[in-house]
């Protein structure tokens, strides 16, 4: 059986999104913006997950991996204040 080079395509872009998203979210100096982009690549890696016929990865990975972790880390960056800016020693 020949492979559908449509279907390489759609599976290598949603991929490389993914992790170019996820790369991208451990070089953001912004928290909020690196957990936005955490959120966004697990969901393109979800959607990954679907397209390669595996739902059930998808659904944990979207639940779990776009959801959950993402609201936990806001919460954390929220009751800490760890957006606030570090004064600076003079």
């Amino acid at each position: 059986m020949a492979a559908d080079p449509l279907a390489w395509a759609v599976q290598g872009g949603l991929l490389a999104s993914s992790f170019s998203l996820l790369a991208l979210s451990l070089h953001v100096r912004d928290l909020i913006r690196a957990i936005a982009a955490f959120a966004v690549g697990s969901a393109f890696l979800a959607t990954a997950f679907f397209v390669l016929a595996a739902p059930f990865a998808a659904a944990l990975e979207l639940t779990v991996g776009a959801g959950l972790v993402a609201v936990l880390f806001l919460v954390a960056i929220t009751l800490t204040g760890a957006r606030d800016e570090p004064e600076v020693p003079t």
